[in-house]
């Protein structure tokens, strides 16, 4: 289990002192009551900024299966974000690849480095499992601008589409090399 010991103070990473609250990133049920709320608005703001067969992300139940590692970042028991890794189907004896699904941060946590705290944890874990590939879908449109500008500052570049995914001008595709 990885405890995260730093805050960001809005310039750098500092090491919390003994006193201070600390963000938490653990393994986390989707189906949690304050997880599945924020999963619901996920879906909803994907549906609302994005044509109905562009949107691949997953609800609470589908994060739960067995392929998808899910985690939450919280503070003091308040839950500021999650996001998840998805194993991808390999060929036997080619090299193993994964999916950045569902990464979200709550409105309260953004800005505050919550989303690369999860990014550098999920990537730490596809390390872990000797990926050789990180692979994720996010919109084309403003709305998904941060989110590819947060892909872009930790390597990852643009793609063909991946697994099953085709082309869509409604979405980028994007993957990084481990």
């Amino acid at each position: 289990m990885l405890r995260i010991s730093l805050y960001y103070d809005g310039g750098e990473w500092r090491e919390r002192g003994k006193f201070d609250a600390m963000i938490h990133i653990d393994r986390d049920d989707p189906a949690r009551g304050d997880v599945h709320q924020l999963l619901s608005e996920h879906l909803a703001d994907m549906f609302a900024t994005s044509p109905a067969d562009s949107v691949h992300a997953l609800d609470h139940s589908a994060l739960s299966a067995p392929s998808i590692s899910f985690w939450t970042a919280r503070e003091d028991g308040n839950l500021l974000g999650c996001g998840a890794l998805k194993l991808l189907d390999s060929p036997p004896g080619s090299a193993r690849h994964g999916e950045i699904k569902s990464m979200r941060t709550t409105a309260s946590a953004r800005g505050r480095g919550v989303a690369t705290l999860l990014l550098r944890h999920i990537l730490d874990d596809a390390r872990t499992r000797d990926l050789k590939r990180v692979y994720l879908e996010t919109g084309t449109q403003d709305y998904f601008a941060p989110a590819r500008r947060l892909y872009a500052r930790h390597g990852f570049i643009e793609c063909p589409p991946f697994a099953d995914y085709v082309v869509d001008p409604n979405s980028v595709f994007m993957e990084l090399r481990l």
